[in-house]
């Protein structure tokens, strides 16, 4: 009998998605457990106060509780490196290894691997976030290369109401976004029920469709030796 699987993720205080969603995606794998440690994170700007929040110390002291359940991957289920810079995310993963002894992984560098195997140059973003910070990705995705002119966001800042978006607006949005013809499109941020609809707009709109929760599960799953191919339903993500 194999062991049992056991991943385990960071999560920003004020969201309530992540958790119901993650665990949903995985539903099918009876061997994989998913366990969550969150931190203080209760808006998205880019305030002094704002971009504390994601200061390594309290997100390496919940890592460091994750370790006691002895999870086989720590990830942040999260997008700061969006506005914050990758590189950030980069040192993150570093910063837990080191202290836990355990593999780490993020929702945005997920993202970007996925980007670079499949040579996408041309990325559609749907986020709630306010002007500023969707500026912010922006000009970080054209530091690698890639154009994200194909754009929509919400200009809400509390991280409490992105889970408050309803599925009809985030519809529209990936479709606004599609229209324009991306070569990928990704939903950027951790707090916003889209993943559920994910397959369905796929098949819509013929675009493949990266939702930042399920780019974290997927590569968790690899780290923890799963293949992300046997979960199945929530769109392209966990097949390539």
């Amino acid at each position: 009998m194999n062991p049992p699987i056991r991943l385990g993720m960071l999560t920003p205080s004020s969201n309530t998605t992540l958790e119901p969603v993650t665990s949903a995606m995985l539903a099918g794998l009876p061997a994989v457990s998913v366990h969550f440690s969150r931190f203080r994170v209760t808006e998205i700007a880019l305030t002094g106060d704002a971009l504390a929040q994601f200061d390594d110390r309290p997100i390496l002291a919940a890592a460091e509780l994750l370790a006691h359940a002895k999870v086989d991957v720590i990830a942040w289920n999260g997008t700061s490196s969006g506005w914050l810079g990758f590189d950030a995310d980069q040192r993150l993963c570093e910063r837990i290894e080191a202290s836990t002894g355990i593999r780490a992984a993020t929702s945005m560098l997920a993202l970007n691997e996925i980007l670079a195997r499949t040579g996408v140059k041309r990325f559609g973003l749907v986020t709630p976030y306010i002007e500023a910070v969707q500026q912010r990705i922006v000009a970080n995705y054209a530091a690698m290369g890639i154009t994200c002119d194909a754009e929509r966001h919400l200009g809400i800042q509390d991280n409490f109401a992105f889970a408050e978006v309803s599925g009809d607006t985030l519809t529209a949005m990936i479709r606004a976004v599609a229209a324009e013809k991306p070569d990928a499109i990704g939903i950027i941020c951790t707090n916003l029920n889209a993943a559920p609809l994910v397959a369905a707009l796929e098949k819509e709109t013929g675009i493949p469709i990266y939702d930042s929760i399920a780019t974290v599960v997927g590569k968790s799953l690899k780290l923890a030796g799963i293949d992300p191919a046997r979960v199945t339903g929530w769109g392209r993500v966990f097949g390539v």
